[in-house]
């Protein structure tokens, strides 16, 4: 038999589509499993953009298109990031990529070498660490508290950058906690990177998905970010596997290099019919949905402190809550565990998210309606006793 790579053994596993699947198991023996698991939003795409995806179908524009993306999707990012996040953008510096992933897989290919170390948040989205690893880079998790809002900071970057630090990738809002980096303190953090000649990659596939003030992007504050984005989240198109990279335009002609070869172009079809997701009256479905999740938040949020089910710091923006169980459970697995087979309420538990507050965190989504959350809120309540 062929031996595996060693990269094979390093991969983290995503406990969260483990925990999918037996949640879909349950369903599948006519179990009523109400899942706040799985960060999918129970919204697809708007009528509209299925439309425009029906006439490219029907037109034949299934064919490549160049490695960075349709120039007309490209213009109509650029356009959403200047009106909405107060960040002009030439649209030459934007690579349209196979989702998120395809981002990010590009950005790691372009910036790490074998050996790299990059820091990132502990608690943070467990994926990410794996493209570090598959470019031959080192993952270091840094404990963040709640002070810190589970966020990396200008203090925690002076403390743990070593000779072999090369970057840091870091998520606002962030998954698991849902929570931003204040702008200043965001500020402070791209400076102490700089100084050091590092780079930061910012995840920002929630940034449209916030319940206080509007956000501005990190380019706001540094045109060398490089930015990640997507159309799963704010856009509601999992599926349709397209997202964004904006990049400096000195590594601009690296990356469309390596996409040439990597993913030669991102599903083209649904490049053509995300050009409508741009449109006025798209966006302001959009912005009805953003409320809807902002509801729902304001429902869940009390319910799980009344219910024992602390939260820390409260989420700023996604649809994730971040609870401390240590009320009922020091064990967060097996807590996870006995919700999902003994109220058939499916949530994750921590160890998914890093070490330091895995035994007694779970991540509660809220990107299902409001009738469910409640009747989840109810099976958690006679869980409990």
């Amino acid at each position: 038999m062929p031996r595996l790579a060693k990269r094979t053994e390093q991969v983290m596993p995503f406990y969260a589509v483990e925990l999918f699947k037996q949640a879909s198991a349950l369903n599948a023996q006519g179990r009523d499993i109400i899942s706040l698991g799985i960060g999918e939003p129970d919204f697809t795409a708007p009528p509209q953009v299925v439309e425009t995806l029906n006439r490219a179908a029907q037109a034949g524009l299934s064919g490549y298109t160049s490695p960075a993306g349709l120039p007309p999707l490209r213009e109509a990012i650029a356009h959403y990031y200047e009106q909405h996040f107060s960040a002009p953008v030439d649209p030459n510096r934007i690579i349209v990529t196979a989702g998120a992933s395809g981002a990010l897989l590009l950005a790691a290919m372009a910036l790490i070498n074998p050996g790299d170390e990059i820091l990132m948040p502990d608690p943070s989205y467990p994926a990410n660490q794996n493209f570090i690893t598959g470019a031959g880079g080192i993952p270091r998790l840094i404990p963040c508290s709640a002070e810190q809002r589970f966020q990396l900071d200008a203090a925690t970057i002076r403390e743990h950058w070593s000779p072999a630090t090369r970057g840091v990738l870091i998520a606002s809002p962030s998954n698991p906690t849902g929570t931003t980096i204040a702008r200043e303190d965001l500020k402070a953090l791209i400076a102490e990177v700089k100084q050091r000649n590092g780079f930061v990659i910012m995840d920002e596939i929630y940034l449209g998905l916030y319940y206080g003030d509007a956000p501005q992007s990190a380019l706001t504050l540094d045109d060398n970010v490089i930015i990640i984005n997507s159309f799963s989240k704010y856009f509601h198109m999992t599926g349709w596997r397209l997202g964004w990279l904006i990049a400096p335009p000195h590594i601009v002609p690296a990356i469309e290099k390596l996409a040439a070869s990597l993913a030669i172009c991102a599903p083209s079809l649904a490049q053509h019919a995300a050009i409508t997701c741009f449109e006025p009256d798209v966006m302001r479905i959009y912005e009805n949905r953003r409320l809807s999740f902002k509801q729902r938040r304001d429902y869940l949020l009390p319910e799980l402190e009344r219910l024992g089910l602390h939260v820390p710091v409260v989420p700023d923006g996604a649809f994730y809550i971040y609870a401390d169980i240590r009320q009922h459970s020091q064990d967060s697995d097996d807590f996870s565990h006995r919700l999902l087979y003994e109220a058939g309420v499916a949530a994750v538990p921590g160890r998914d998210f890093g070490p330091a507050h895995a035994s007694y965190s779970m991540r509660f989504s809220y990107a299902t309606n409001l009738d469910r959350l409640q009747e989840a809120v109810d099976r958690i309540e006679r869980f409990l006793g």
